[in-house]
Formats: structure tokens, C-alpha cells, sequence
């Protein structure tokens, strides 16, 4: 499965706006993949939820991946899961979800990335590359330089995330990046549709 281009991480981060019409907009807008991040649900609820946005990306043929959780992910039958640094070890996620599952993790340097590939991992999650307000825990920004020696450190596609937006994003491209993953560039937007597709536009603006 080709994991490039928009990377959108839906989740209850608005109480007017559900996750499926966020996964719904974002994928008309031209979204490749998308990412449920839910942290202060029940599994019950992560799980029911997980399977309404599934309804949604399997209509459109959408990869739907699993923030943390790869029970989650087996149990709503979604694509695969992402995993931080401190989740399960990737060969644990691999056991319990499969090896047609896609596993990302998350990674700041070189040496994580390299590893990560090493262990098995489908893709990489590069960043924050810069500052963001979307996660309350995010690690300091790693800035374009050390993106770029991600990038070229390993095969694997990886995933550019934390703070990119229009006119950043070509820069982050530029870098390496197969994709780039958002939250506040689309869904703070009134029309998430369009800023997807302006957000994909602008990736493309210097290829």
C-alpha cells in the first residue's frame, strides 16, 4: 500500500463536529490516509467510533489507522496502527494485528528511524518538525535539517507531522518526506475540504 501524500488525524477535538464528517471532508479534499487519535474514551467508545470512521474510508478506499492502540485496530478491523516511542514494540503490534498490517511509529532522530525500519515498521512519523499546538505532550521541534537525515536514513516512506501548514509545507517535501501529517491545517478550518486541497497544492508547489 502506497503510504504517501495528506495524512489526516481526525478526532473529538470539536464538540460541533463529528469524526466521521471530519474523516468524510477531509478525504474529499484529497486526503490519502486517515489517523484516529482519541485519548480520554472508554475502548468501548474508541472501538465503536473507530468502526463509524471505517464505514466512512472503506466507501472512499481509505487506509484507516489506529492512534496507539493496536486492539483498537484489530478490534474495528481498521488498516493498522501508529505507535509512539513508549507503545507496544512494533514486533508485538505485528503478532496481534498481522503482516498485512501497516505499522507506523514515531520518531525524532536518525538512529530511532533506522531502528524503527530495522524492527519492521511499514513507515515512519517524523516530527514535530515544528512547533505545534495539537499535542499537549509533543517533544521539541526537530527542525528541517534533522528531518532531511530522517528522510534519507531509511527506505521506508516517512511521515512529516507537527506544525506544517501551506506555507511550510513545499519545505517539508523538499526535505524528503513522502507525506505529511495535520490536524490544526484542515480541521481549524471552516471549509475542511478545501484546505485539504489547498494544503495538498501547496506539498506539490515546488515539485
Amino acid at each position: 500500500m502506497n503510504i504517501s501524500g495528506l495524512y489526516a488525524i481526525a478526532g473529538s477535538y470539536k464538540d460541533d463536529m463529528s469524526v466521521e464528517y471530519m474523516a468524510e471532508s477531509a478525504i474529499r479534499g484529497g486526503a490519502n490516509i486517515i489517523q484516529l487519535r482519541e485519548k480520554n474514551i472508554s475502548a468501548k467508545q474508541y472501538i465503536e467510533r473507530a468502526e463509524r470512521v471505517k464505514a466512512v474510508t472503506d466507501r472512499h478506499g481509505v487506509p484507516l489507522i489506529i492512534d496507539d492502540r493496536a486492539d483498537i485496530a484489530l478490534a474495528s478491523g481498521a488498516t493498522g496502527v501508529h505507535l509512539g516511542q513508549k507503545d507496544l514494540p512494533i514486533a508485538w503490534a505485528r503478532r496481534i494485528l498481522g503482516a498485512s498490517a501497516i505499522i507506523g511509529i514515531s520518531v525524532q532522530t536518525p538512529q530511532q528511524a533506522i531502528e524503527a525500519q530495522r524492527q519492521g515498521a511499514d513507515y515512519i512519523g517524523a516530527g514535530p518538525v515544528f512547533p505545534t499546538i495539537s499535542k499537549d505532550d509533543a517533544e521539541q521541534p526537530i527542525g528541517i535539517a534533522v528531518l532531511h537525515d530522517i528522510c534519507h536514513a531509511v527506505t521506508i516512506p516517512v511521515i512529516a507531522i507537527g506544525g506544517i501548514y501551506a506555507y511550510n509545507a513545499a519545505e517539508v517535501m523538499d526535505a524528503g518526506a513522502a507525506g505529511i501529517a495535520v490536524i490544526s491545517a484542515i480541521f481549524n478550518a471552516r471549509d475542511i475540504a478545501s484546505a485539504t486541497a489547498e494544503l495538498i497544492q501547496a506539498m506539490r508547489r515546488n515539485a
